[in-house]
């Protein structure tokens, strides 16, 4: 006996696979009002990437500047130029890099997609029930995921981060910036500048290897071996790696020229590391580079500064302490911004909008903390004391 049916056996009706309708985006890119941003999320080829695909961008006059693109960059890749913050924000999606401000956010229309950064650390209740007000779909982009589930945003701004960190030391060391006078790195007959770096994910990894690049000898501490372990294995030959330890922190940064924090934060906060015992052990016109600083400082002696007076003096050390390192190298940042989301955004379109594409692209919605105005994370909901529901529930698993 064959184990079919006699209906079965049959002939059936064919059932053929049917495409999702694509859609069209309407993406409104503000100027960022932060003081220090200068980073913009899509360069003009990412903008004439997604007009060519039909999308609709609009930008907000002189919004690449910062990252030396004129408007009239923009408008030859496609993009249509307004004249105000309020032309860019009536599109259906609001594309920014900072959190928006209270006047940005009474320029929301009601059931647009936001994104932008939320920098939990520094939300206010009246931020999501704005929010909230006009049933915003908001998507955090340093929380979206790639397929293989890492975060391209904070590992992007992290390398830039790691780099850059070297290159400001290379400055405040030389006598341009009334500096030891050094040369970041050596040369034959010299000895080597010696660099502490405190942390080994993706910013002391970056660091250590540019620092290494320039012939400086490096010194690496972390609170966990495996990360230690990761960054070695990394590197193209060994290095000094400790875990971290008061007494062996203390001797290497009396003996270094240059210290960059990059601690990766614990219950919200980087923790406090060297004490100001510490640094006025270290040698004077010595660089204290807090990468850190964005949670708090890894320093006891840091204090945040400005991209405009960028350094203070304490204790005859020169630190360092600017957040959002990134933007002072705003066209490499820029192009990293743009090469996530502009195939983000055609993958939005591809699936037919932002609805589908949450419903679908379960690696997008580790961004979301609201749809439709609902709160999306049990974390934001039970901080701020407002009604929230998990994402799983409003799609599901795919």
């Amino acid at each position: 006996m064959f184990p079919f049916s006699s209906h079965e056996l049959m002939p059936q009706e064919e059932r053929l696979a049917v495409g999702r309708k694509k859609g069209r985006l309407a993406i409104g890119m503000p100027k960022e009002t932060c003081m220090q941003e200068k980073r913009v999320a899509l360069t003009p080829d990412g903008v004439q990437l997604l007009t060519d695909h039909g999308h609709e961008v609009s930008v907000e006059t002189g919004v690449g500047l910062g990252a030396h693109y004129t408007d009239k960059d923009y408008s030859e890749a496609g993009a249509r130029i307004v004249y105000s913050a309020k032309e860019a924000f009536e599109c259906n999606m609001v594309l920014k890099i900072e959190p928006p401000s209270d006047e940005e956010l009474d320029l929301l229309k009601p059931n647009q997609t936001l994104f932008s950064a939320l920098q939990i650390k520094t939300r206010e209740k009246a931020f999501f029930q704005s929010l909230i007000k006009k049933k915003t779909t908001a998507i955090a982009i340093e929380y979206i995921n790639d397929a293989d589930g890492r975060v391209p945003i904070q590992q992007c701004m992290s390398e830039i981060a790691g780099n850059t960190s070297i290159l400001i030391a290379a400055e405040y060391l030389s006598n341009v910036n009334d500096g030891k006078g050094y040369v970041l790195g050596g040369i034959s007959g010299v000895p080597p500048t010696e660099i502490v770096i405190l942390g080994a994910g993706t910013v002391g990894l970056y660091a250590a290897r540019t620092a290494l690049g320039m012939g400086a000898n490096v010194k690496v501490f972390d609170t966990s071996i495996t990360r230690l372990q990761r960054l070695q294995q990394s590197l193209p030959f060994p290095i000094y790696t400790c875990v971290i330890h008061p007494k062996l922190v203390g001797k290497a940064l009396r003996r270094c020229d240059v210290v960059i924090g990059a601690l990766k934060p614990e219950n919200g906060r980087t923790p406090v590391v060297v004490t100001e015992a510490m640094v006025q052990q270290m040698k004077p016109k010595s660089i204290v580079i807090d990468v850190s600083i964005d949670n708090g400082g890894c320093f006891e002696t840091s204090e945040v500064t400005s991209h405009e007076k960028p350094v203070f003096l304490k204790h005859d050390i020169i630190h360092y302490c600017v957040p959002n390192i990134a933007s002072r190298v705003a066209r490499t940042a820029s192009f990293s911004f743009n090469n996530i989301f502009a195939p983000l955004l055609l993958s939005i379109g591809e699936e037919g909008g932002i609805e589908k594409a949450l419903r679908y692209k379960p690696e997008l919605r580790t961004g979301m903390y609201m749809y439709n105005g609902l709160i999306t994370h049990r974390f934001l909901g039970e901080r701020y004391d407002l009604p929230f529901s998990e994402g799983s529930l409003l799609f599901g698993e795919i």
